[in-house]
């Protein structure tokens, strides 16, 4: 079976400000052109599909254009899709029954039967070849939240740790998932997983990752998947990586996020099973639809030069000028430096979505240094204030409750949202 693993697609995302869904399009019209040529059996997709809970129309449209389109141009590919935790896990199951028709899978949350197991049946995608016969299992497992792994309902035994331990309960689905995988696969099958995680050891990008849930303490380790499982597609860090083995990766978002992914290479990855076991892999680099260019830190002058020298090309669309970051080292303030830096880039067809001033620190002095809360992010801006207050950063256990409550806002505005658009419905 040929597979192709992609993860962190991040629909909808707004970048300092614009849209990026011609950079997204440009991907998905790639993707499926690479499905063509590779003649796969199945694509899957690890997480973080959109960028927000409640992604726009525009982002969901690209999502189930790409799904139309490819069951025209291959009718026997199948697609297994699983919510990251940038996603809504209800907003993605939705409208699961009308994309089975369109022979894809799509897996947000799981479930507990009354006794208190694991709904592992719900969660296990056969694949097949294009005779129809199936030859390989994919252990769907969609980011898990706390409240779905943890508490009343939720079945632990002595040795899978309390039933409220949030670790303990992602380790316990996980494997309560591989032996439902293994009691159902018939010899020659073999065992896919796809999981969006944090693994103990993997490189995080330098600023466009939210941590999951509760920083790295959430982190798992990679021995939860057995030798008998083939291949594990994991989603959520962007930086493409195997974990300990060829058989782990990460196949990191098709597209940088952020200027500070702009240095390294963006793929998926082919996967080939022969029999239960894994026989290749193979990255397939995306072409980058968009250039990104991030100028400094360095004194004005020196920038003003690299500005000059950077090449564009005006007869390209607007929508495909090179994203442009610049950062400028200054001995003292300068009121019209924004003003020079644009006039440099006049008549050049380049973005300009970030202009960042970097001030020496004065010795001795009492003023905070300049505070820029969109590169910041909420979890250090509380961390700051929380020392500011107290005298002392916070301790590991209140960061975790200050996580917990990022994602449960951020959950709720998904649910908000999807309860509002119900009601429309019914009404």
């Amino acid at each position: 079976m040929r597979l192709i693993h992609t993860a962190d697609w991040h629909l909808g995302q707004s970048f300092h400000g614009q849209e990026r869904h011609a950079e997204h399009r440009a991907f998905l019209a790639w993707l499926l052109d690479t499905l063509v040529e590779r003649d796969a059996d199945a694509l899957l997709v690890a997480g973080d599909i959109f960028d927000v809970v409640n992604p726009s129309l525009a982002a969901q449209a690209l999502l189930y254009d790409f799904i139309v389109d490819a069951h025209q141009r291959l009718p026997g590919l199948q697609i297994v899709l699983i919510a990251g935790n940038h996603d809504s896990g209800n907003r993605i199951e939705l409208p699961a029954p009308l994309m089975r028709r369109l022979n894809t899978h799509a897996l947000g949350r799981v479930r507990w039967l009354d006794d208190g197991d694991l709904d592992a049946e719900r969660l296990l995608v056969p694949l097949s070849d294009a005779e129809g016969t199936t030859r390989a299992w994919c252990l769907a497992l969609p980011f898990l939240r706390p409240a779905e792994v943890t508490g009343a309902g939720v079945r632990a035994n002595e040795d899978d740790g309390a039933p409220n331990d949030y670790v303990a309960g992602i380790n316990r689905v996980h494997t309560r998932l591989i032996e439902a995988a293994r009691s159902r696969r018939e010899p020659g099958q073999a065992l896919v997983a796809m999981s969006h995680a944090h693994l103990h050891g993997a490189a995080v990008s330098e600023a466009s990752e939210r941590p999951i849930v509760i920083g790295g303490e959430e982190s798992i380790s990679a021995a939860l998947f057995p030798d008998d499982i083939a291949y594990v597609a994991l989603g959520h860090l962007h930086r493409a990586q195997q974990v300990g083995e060829a058989r782990i990766r990460y196949s990191g978002s098709p597209l940088p996020l952020d200027f500070s992914e702009a240095a390294y290479p963006h793929q998926v990855v082919e996967v080939v099973l022969d029999g239960e076991a894994l026989a290749t892999t193979e990255a397939l680099p995306v072409p980058r639809p968009v250039a990104m260019h991030r100028v400094g830190p360095a004194p004005l002058e020196r920038v003003l030069a690299e500005l000059a020298a950077l090449e564009d090309d005006p007869e390209q669309p607007r929508d495909r000028w090179p994203w442009l970051e610049v950062r400028v080292a200054l001995e003292a303030p300068i009121p019209d430096l924004r003003a020079r830096v644009e006039a440099a880039l006049d008549g050049k067809a380049l973005r300009l979505l970030r202009l960042e001033r970097r001030l020496p620190r004065v010795e001795g002095e009492d003023a905070p240094a300049r505070i820029d809360l969109e590169s910041l992010g909420p979890r250090k801006l509380f961390e700051r204030t929380w020392a500011d207050r107290w005298g002392e950063p916070p301790e590991a256990d209140v960061l975790a409750d200050f996580d917990r409550l990022c994602q449960d806002v951020l959950d709720a505005d998904g649910d908000d949202v999807e309860a509002a658009s119900n009601k429309e419905r019914q009404s």
